[in-house]
């Protein structure tokens, strides 16, 4: 691991300064047992300025506002964590205990100088976290995932699970969103492939988006999903929502978790089966992760052609596998085979994506999946990524080629008004 990354606006302030944060801190305390209502965050701010001035320390104005800020953050908001959920270059943040954060900024973990204070100075950010959505988390219940109000996911992990101290997991929700011209420019796929894929949608192809853990599945969905047409109907199913359509008939259910009794939770498989019933033209899922794939691709066999969802796997092939599994676990006991001719018929192509080892995402292949043989189901890489060569500083280079490869499904795509050139798949490689 490199040197950590500094980003505690704390660091390198005068020791005596950290004591004035102390004093501010049990000052804001105090003041918040002692009203009857909830504190306004602005009176808070105020009091605190006060007990600043009482002191007759001269501080200039940056100080005592950045002392200010620190302490607000500690009582009313998520304490030390702040400054990276502000961050728009980080991604993801770890909190592994007391004396240890992460962040992901362009794909890279980096370790930064931020600490807590304890454990139970990361408990009660954790708790702050979960409270307003009815969760607990506790010896008996130590896990627990929510969402902060500007959509970023969150898991919680305490001890006696965690052996280390409590530990806080944080995708970061993305508030800008990439469109597909964006991505060609980051070299993330090729302008054939970008119309390939405008012409999939658009002609009502099944399509799963595959990948492993922050490879970029979700923003790649968002841009499929902007090719479909302005007039359909669409149903989005998620477990957080991320997804950000443009269009305007747009029907966003999300999953809910149990209450502390344990009961009233409505899973991705719930809502799945709901949303045939709200008269769809597509639905797109978040994510599949179990039992939901069959009624996914039940779904997409039986008249809702177009849909798109996402999985994570490591390969076209891995993806396939996953899918077999999860349909098994719905419960139908159904044969494998059946199983298998039902992922063949329903989906018409996988998207699968890589975040690389130089933190780049990429597309590395565009694969149809062309029916059985046997009782295998066939796969056509239409498109493919080849390394070529790795740079001193460790970035990977190469290109995503063509196969030579036409898909099956090419008539489809003529019908819907797409006569895609010979040059797109490749001809003459």
């Amino acid at each position: 691991m490199s040197e950590k990354l500094l980003v505690n606006p704390l660091s390198g302030l005068d020791p005596r300064l950290l004591k004035m944060k102390d004093y501010l801190l049990e000052t804001g305390a105090r003041e918040m047992q002692d009203q009857p209502a909830q504190l306004e965050k602005s009176a808070l701010r105020q009091k605190l300025v006060q007990a600043i001035e009482q002191t007759r320390v001269d501080l200039a104005t940056d100080v005592r506002d950045l002392l200010v800020d620190t302490v607000l953050a500690d009582l009313v908001g998520y304490g030390p964590l702040e400054v990276l959920l502000s961050d728009p270059d980080s991604s993801e943040i770890m909190v592994n205990g007391a004396g240890q954060v992460f962040v992901e900024r362009g794909g890279r973990l980096h370790e930064t100088d931020i600490t807590f204070q304890d454990d139970s100075h990361v408990l009660r950010i954790i708790n702050r976290m979960v409270n307003p959505l009815g969760r607990r988390v506790d010896a008996d219940s130590p896990t627990a995932d929510a969402r902060l109000p500007d959509g970023s996911r969150v898991n919680v992990v305490i001890p006696p699970v965690a052996v280390d101290g409590p530990h806080i997991t944080i995708r970061k929700f993305v508030q800008t969103r990439m469109n597909m011209d964006e991505l060609v420019a980051l070299e993330a796929l090729t302008p054939y492939m970008a119309r390939f894929l405008e012409a999939c949608v658009m002609a009502r192809l099944n399509i799963l988006v595959t990948g492993n853990t922050s490879s970029g599945k979700t923003t790649i969905l968002n841009v499929l999903s902007s090719f479909i047409p302005e007039e359909e109907r669409i149903v989005t199913i998620e477990d957080a929502v991320e997804l950000k359509l443009k269009q305007r008939h747009v029907v966003r259910l999300e999953t809910k978790i149990p209450n502390v009794d344990g009961s009233g939770a409505v899973a991705v498989r719930d809502l799945v089966r709901n949303a045939l019933r709200m008269r769809p033209d597509r639905i797109v899922v978040g994510e599949v992760r179990g039992g939901e794939a069959m009624d996914m691709l039940q779904a997409m066999n039986t008249g809702h052609a177009g849909s798109l969802t996402t999985l994570h796997a490591n390969s076209p092939r891995d993806a396939t596998s996953r899918l077999e599994t999860m349909a098994m676990m719905a419960g139908l006991d159904m044969p494998l085979l059946a199983i298998r001719k039902q992922i063949a018929a329903a989906i018409n192509l996988i998207v699968h994506l890589a975040r690389l080892s130089d933190g780049s995402r990429r597309i590395t292949h565009i694969t149809e999946l062309a029916g059985m043989e046997g009782d295998v189901v066939t796969l056509t890489d239409i498109f493919r990524f080849e390394q070529s060569s790795v740079t001193p500083e460790g970035k990977i280079l190469g290109q995503i080629r063509p196969t030579g490869m036409r898909p099956l499904f090419t008539p489809r795509l003529e019908v819907s008004g797409f006569k895609l050139g010979a040059e797109i798949f490749g001809a003459g490689l």
